[in-house]
């Protein structure tokens, strides 16, 4: 890792690239120390320091912050991957987008272009949201129409900025640019909840204890971060051989290859999911003003809540998190149903002429894909619940109550891995021009 960084300063096109991205980064935790106009920020913070409901810190991890600061980057990216998210389900549901999809270059800039337009909506539709919801309760002091424009219009064009600062990114730089803007939101609450760790397990106590907290602390992360590694870097290779064929005067084929796939086929989207469905009640209860009281709404609004998952004082609570783990694995089957088609991959394979060594092309061969994916996505989605539910076990249990967890351990180091890999990836090609300019 080290050394592909070494390298890549050497190269003034890729070094050009990296300060580019550091540059727009700057640009963007700027901003979101910037407050909305109009906007009383101490009432927000009191009001967020008093939610105890996962939903919420949820959003804020993935803000870097600026959610509970109310900063003009309040929403965040959130709006482009839900747009995204919803553009990629409706290519299933929509035969005209897939046939965009399928349309080259040209039919993936007109998604593109919609999800644009999908993601300026959603943000629209969110801070309209807050300023209504909130306008009233005290965030807007004497609230007007004037301002509530305002306000909707600087969190709107907040979100947009975003966009076009990772589509920036992707053209100028490099890396996935609303990947990296995610990641260094992410990355900015890290400080922070080390601070919030220290405070709850090391501060006051002797050394020796403080010694062994800190231990366990940093031996339980590497121990994610290992895990979430090897998850993002298992794959099965299936073996594929091409026939021979006489073209021209020349005999083709005849060579062998395999197809990969990745153990965690569907990547992060299963928890983000999850984790969006399981804390939207508590989100639409907290804005109807709903979230007190001890009846069975309560209780169960609480059992969506992980921060009460593994308590052992009140262990009921746990349910939630069965119906958190069934929702994981659901979401991975059906994300990796819509990314892999088994039988569109063995109908090419027919096309050019190969097969898999002792399957039989045609039926058989969607048959033998399809198990053997649903085996794959099983062992991918077990360990993806794994990596999430271990910070819900130390929250519940020792109270460790910290912003971060699997799901952003699982972006800052598939993040990391993904922007290294094209840096090699464009080592790589620069060394062939080299060559070939010999």
């Amino acid at each position: 890792m080290l050394k592909t960084l070494q390298n890549a300063f050497k190269v003034k096109d890729v070094r050009h690239r990296i300060f580019y991205v550091l540059m727009m980064l700057v640009v963007v935790r700027i901003g979101s120390q910037l407050p909305v106009p109009g906007v009383d920020n101490s009432y927000f913070k009191d009001w967020f320091a008093g939610q105890s409901g996962e939903a919420f810190n949820f959003l804020d991890a993935f803000t870097g912050g600026s959610f509970s600061q109310m900063s003009i980057f309040a929403l965040s990216i959130t709006p482009y991957i839900t747009s995204s998210i919803i553009m990629q389900l409706l290519t299933i549901a929509i035969p005209k987008l897939e046939e965009m999809q399928k349309d080259g270059e040209d039919g993936r800039k007109k998604i593109s272009a919609i999800t644009r337009y999908v993601t300026v909506g959603l943000a629209l539709f969110e801070s309209v949201a807050m300023a209504i919801g909130f306008g009233n309760k005290g965030l807007i002091p004497d609230n007007n129409a004037g301002k509530i424009i305002v306000v909707v219009a600087a969190l709107t064009a907040g979100s947009a900025f975003l966009m076009w600062v990772g589509e920036q990114i992707n053209e100028k730089g490099i890396g996935n640019g609303i990947s990296i803007v995610l990641l260094i939101n992410i990355v900015s609450r890290i400080p922070s909840d080390m601070v919030t760790l220290y405070e709850s397990f090391m501060k006051g106590k002797i050394i020796a204890k403080a010694i062994l907290a800190g231990v366990i602390i940093f031996a339980v992360i590497v121990a994610v971060v290992v895990l979430v590694l090897i998850l993002n870097g298992a794959e099965r290779r299936i073996p594929v051989q091409y026939s021979k064929k006489v073209q021209g005067r020349k005999m083709m084929g005849g060579q062998s290859s395999h197809i990969p796939l990745k153990v965690n086929t569907a990547g992060v989207i299963p928890v983000i999911f999850a984790s969006s469905i399981m804390s939207f009640p508590s989100v639409i209860a907290t804005f109807m003003g709903k979230t007190g009281g001890s009846g069975w709404g309560s209780k169960i609004l609480a059992a969506l809540n992980s921060n009460n998952w593994f308590n052992p004082q009140q262990p009921w609570y746990s349910v939630g998190l069965i119906l958190y783990i069934v929702m994981v694995i659901f979401f991975a089957y059906f994300y990796t149903s819509i990314t892999f088609n088994p039988l569109e991959v063995a109908d090419n394979m027919k096309k050019q002429g190969g097969f898999i060594p002792g399957i039989r092309p045609g039926k058989p061969t969607v048959d033998y894909l399809t198990k053997l994916l649903n085996y794959i996505i099983f062992i991918g989605a077990a360990g993806l619940t794994i990596v999430a539910v271990i910070p819900f076990f130390f929250n519940g249990v020792f109270g460790a109550n910290v912003s971060f967890g699997g799901t952003s351990i699982i972006i800052i180091v598939g993040v990391i891995l993904e922007t290294l890999k094209q840096i090699e990836s464009m080592m790589l090609v620069r060394n062939y021009k080299g060559f070939l300019n010999d």
